[in-house]
């Protein structure tokens, strides 16, 4: 937070990032339908309508305008009283709006700030582990080299869990920021999808199982494979 004297400015300056904001989810977008299909990339094209909702913008102004304070700091004001209000809600669904908000808010701020969301991801396959993934963040990973993802929060209904599923990423979501502390980069690790399943250094046996698992999976998609495309007769 800081203070600027020059309002106007701040305000056009936040309409620039809210234009780059859009954009970007527009690629985002595309991406999305390639890898995900057209309904499962529609939260992007709702997350650049939520860029321009009018009251989430109104927030932003105003603070911008009565209390002099800079674009990122309003952005993010707005984006922690807006995703509390949905945390708040009783439905499991409106609740798990609450990340969507907070994704486009980041969004917002890295434009303002010029910054670049993506990490580096180091070579080779790797399960990714994190406190939570923005529904952008999992769109943009390269699928091609993340065996999974585990995050410490979310839920099952969280847009990110929906792109996991519809991408073919195994995800554990919501193991919880105790197990997720003891994570160091470079230590093996497994996790299953089906079960909910993290583990840390598996043993022998615990491989081996879960190996035959990965098998059996493979065998399961090619005969769905071969059956694409044949005419359904029942009996």
């Amino acid at each position: 937070r800081y203070r600027v004297d020059d309002v106007q400015a701040e305000l056009e300056r936040l309409l620039k990032a809210e234009k780059e904001a859009v954009r970007q989810l527009d690629e985002i977008y595309r991406k999305a339908v390639s890898e995900a299909g057209e309904e499962s990339a529609e939260i992007f094209e709702i997350h650049a309508m939520m860029v321009e909702d009018e009251d989430y913008n109104d927030h932003i102004r105003e603070m911008i305008s009565t209390q002099n304070v800079n674009a990122e700091y309003a952005v993010a004001c707005a984006g922690d009283s807006f995703s509390e209000m949905f945390a708040e809600m009783d439905d499991p669904y409106m609740q798990a709006r609450s990340a969507d908000v907070k994704d486009i808010s980041n969004r917002i701020i890295m434009c303002l700030s010029g910054s670049e969301s993506l990490f580096e991801m180091p070579e080779g396959k790797v399960i990714i582990c994190a406190e939570d993934l923005a529904p952008s963040e999992t769109v943009t990973l390269d699928k091609s080299r993340v065996l999974a993802f585990v995050t410490a929060y979310g839920s099952s209904n969280s847009h990110t869990a929906i792109l996991a599923r519809t991408m073919n990423i195994p995800a554990v979501i919501g193991v919880g920021e105790e197990f997720l502390s003891h994570v160091k980069n470079g230590m093996t690790a497994a996790a299953d999808g089906y079960t909910g399943e993290f583990m840390l250094e598996p043993d022998k046996e615990a491989v081996a199982r879960l190996n035959e698992k990965i098998q059996q999976d493979r065998e399961q998609s090619k005969l769905l494979l071969e059956l694409k495309g044949r005419e359904n007769v029942t009996l």
